[in-house]
């Protein structure tokens, strides 16, 4: 059997004609689990028995003809995403040993379609973190360079993919977490526009910024994963009834596109291999045809307060459930409810966690609601008037997907407005709600992966999708 997968079409076709089957796709994906994942921690469970006789199921099914279109796709799925009898702990102690009681939207999506889902993976704790250091099962490790950092929140998603544990992974992307791991990995990360999927079955960080993605090797895989799990959903009010579009099909009525570059995201702050690939990249699109021009975005400042503003904001509200009391982490000592409320809280949550929360309950309250959280929507809404308007003049808008390669483990813990800084390209997506995705754009001097940014317009996937394959 061929280790070098790079698309689910090759699998299918390779299964069609008996070169290999989903028993032996599982088989090679859990030996490579079983030899790398000790050092890389991608995986903080996995589902070895269950993915075996699935894969049986499964190949009966291509037999008799009667398989869904994921059929030969081993997948993983991020901590933060619920699976009916299995563990869902966000990367957090404070849910350490909860089980689901029942299926994500899309991990039922995909369960339907015949995926089989190897394991659950690291991340992030409830996905606050860049970097994948702020789990409470350890950091991964990219498998790329000595001690560098995958990336977060989603950061074990992507080591997965990256290193054959499995063929694609479902992430999560609050600011960039689907894409900025699959930029330090060098592989596909699609955020959807937001309300394209359903949030249903997602422990919450950020209800109004959260997102759920693919991180594949491709982007027709990406494209197949999204026609997949997007849609509207009964279980959740807020995901948009606008048809899902055939996006595996790659149809555009365009063959050159105007593209904007935000002209303060090249001129400032890049690592110079990152800043001389982007442009190497804007050249060759403008070779190509396209109309290539640097756009202004006097906001870029404002995007990075916004979006961590009304995100504590959120998660300190979201994560108030999590209290000791109906499930989860509890300390048995306190001798009152309010001590164990605070001691439950203070075990549970972890550092970057706990001061999130506490952010978050500083922005909402009565003397600083306004001057905070107030200002911070207003804000958000004029970064998202100019984007909208930029996108009347252009297809599409680009920049890198991070200012750097990946860093070291540790480099940037101690300085927290470093790490921030990491997702200064990525944030405005979230903020505004539109789907971008991240594809390679070759190796720095190290051969540690760059990645290259698109945003396009609220549900235009499509078209998204069909540049993206075109250009990487």
């Amino acid at each position: 059997m061929s280790q070098n997968y790079t698309t689910l079409s090759q699998i299918q076709s390779d299964i069609q004609t008996g070169q290999t089957s989903c028993v032996e796709l599982v088989d090679f994906y859990l030996e490579n689990i079983s030899l790398q994942n000790s050092k890389l921690n991608a995986f903080v469970e996995v589902f070895a028995n269950e993915a075996k006789q699935k894969a049986i199921e499964i190949d009966q099914k291509i037999k008799v003809g009667t398989s869904g279109k994921l059929a030969g796709m081993v997948l993983g799925i991020k901590d933060l995403l619920c699976y009916r009898d299995h563990v869902s702990q966000a990367g957090s102690n404070i849910l350490k040993g909860f089980q689901s009681q029942f299926n994500a939207t899309v991990v039922q999506r995909v369960l339907d379609e015949d995926a089989i889902i190897i394991g659950r993976q690291n991340c992030d704790e409830f996905g606050m973190g860049s970097s994948n250091e702020n789990s409470s099962y350890g950091p991964a490790y990219n498998a790329i360079g000595e001690n560098r950092v995958p990336g977060g929140s989603s950061g074990g998603s992507a080591v997965a993919v990256q290193a054959n544990m499995c063929f694609a992974s479902l992430g999560t992307d609050t600011g960039g977490s689907v894409r900025q791991p699959a930029a330090f990995c060098g592989l596909v990360g699609l955020k959807p526009t937001y309300s394209r999927v359903s949030r249903w079955g997602l422990i919450a960080y950020a209800s109004s910024f959260d997102c759920i993605g693919p991180i594949t090797k491709t982007v027709q895989d990406a494209a197949l994963l999204l026609e997949v799990i997007a849609g509207k959903d009964e279980n959740d009010s807020t995901v948009s009834t606008i048809e899902v579009q055939d996006y595996s099909s790659f149809v555009s009525e365009k063959k050159t596109y105007k593209i904007g570059y935000l002209k303060e995201a090249i001129e400032s702050g890049l690592q110079p291999e990152v800043k001389e690939a982007t442009l190497k990249k804007l050249a060759d699109l403008q070779a190509q045809g396209h109309t290539v021009e640097a756009v202004d975005f006097p906001m870029i400042k404002y995007f990075l307060p916004t979006y961590y503003i009304l995100t504590t904001a959120e998660a300190s509200s979201n994560l108030s459930r999590f209290d000791g009391v109906k499930y989860g982490h509890r300390n048995n000592e306190a001798k009152e409810l309010i001590e164990m409320y605070k001691t439950s809280r203070s075990e549970g949550f972890g550092k970057e966690t706990r001061k999130r929360i506490m952010l978050g309950t500083f922005v909402l309250s009565a003397s600083y609601y306004d001057a905070y959280y107030t200002k911070a929507q207003k804000v958000r809404r004029l970064v998202k008037e100019y984007t909208d308007f930029l996108l009347e003049k252009y297809d599409f808008i680009v920049c890198p997907t991070t200012p750097t390669t990946a860093y070291k483990l540790g480099e940037k813990t101690t300085d927290p407005l470093q790490m921030y800084l990491g997702d200064l390209f990525t944030v405005q997506a979230n903020v505004v709600g539109l789907p971008a995705i991240s594809i390679p754009n070759g190796t720095d001097s190290e051969g540690l992966p760059i990645g290259f940014q698109i945003m396009a317009g609220a549900f235009q996937e499509a078209e998204l999708l069909a540049f993206a394959k075109e250009i990487v």
